[in-house]
Parts: C-alpha cells; structure tokens; sequence
C-alpha cells in the first residue's frame, strides 16, 4: 500500500471596507466571540465549500464584552449583559468549526471607522464615549 499525502488550501481575502485607517491595527487585542450573540448571516457566514466547512466571522463586527461571562457578542445598544458598551471591532476574519460555541478573534479597539461600511451597521449617536473604552473615531 502506498500513501499519498493530499493539500489544499483555500485563501480568503477579509473585507476590510469599514476601516478608515491603519492607525491603530498595529495594537489589537485577543479577545474570544460568544457565537450565541452573533447573527448569522451578519456577523458570521456558513461555508458553502464542502471541501472547507468552518464558517468565518466576518471582518469589522462591533462588539461589546459580556458582563456575566467575559466573553464578546455583536454590539446592541438596547442590550443590558454589557454589550450596549462597545468594546471595539473584529479586526481579521476568523474560522470556526461546525458546533464551536467560542472563537478567539483580534479586536481593534483604537482607529478610525467607516459605519456605513460595518457588517450589520452602526449607529455612531448610540455608541457612549468612555475616557476608558475604546478610542474609536466614526467617519
């Protein structure tokens, strides 16, 4: 019998429209994603590769940090778990497989924003300015 080793790889390129700038992506922050308070087809999408079945969330998604948890779901100014406060945005895209209730992600917490380019939106009116939060300027 002999065995023969098979590779592929698959590339995706991150829409990074929303971002304004690089000032600031030289200095993220790990931060891990609660899927559960992610929207699916906005702030994460299934792959439609059968030979690539992790999903991504996309590049750009506001989030907010979890109180009880610690843990980063999408921003929601009506919420009252600590995500009405942002936090920042998901810097690079991230793989996740099938089933993972967690994902560790790179979150950008000081720069400029183009909100009308953020997956699923922002409202600039509703996110409060904290001298200890992040620095984000909206443009």
């Amino acid at each position: 019998m002999t065995l023969q080793p098979i590779t592929t790889s698959t590339s995706y390129t991150a829409d990074r429209a929303w971002l304004a700038s690089l000032h600031g992506t030289d200095s993220t922050e790990t931060v891990t994603l609660d899927i559960s308070k992610l929207t699916a087809g906005t702030h994460h999408v299934a792959s439609t590769d059968t030979a690539q079945p992790y999903s991504r969330v996309l590049s750009g998604v506001p989030v907010g940090k979890i109180t009880a948890s610690g843990l980063y779901g999408a921003f929601d100014p009506a919420a009252t778990d600590g995500r009405q406060a942002l936090a920042g945005f998901v810097f690079a895209e991230t793989l996740f497989a099938p089933g993972a209730t967690k994902v560790p992600a790179a979150l950008l917490w000081h720069g400029v924003v183009a909100a009308a380019k953020v997956p699923g939106g922002i409202d600039p009116s509703k996110v409060t300015a904290s001298v200890t939060g992040p620095q984000i300027r909206f443009v």
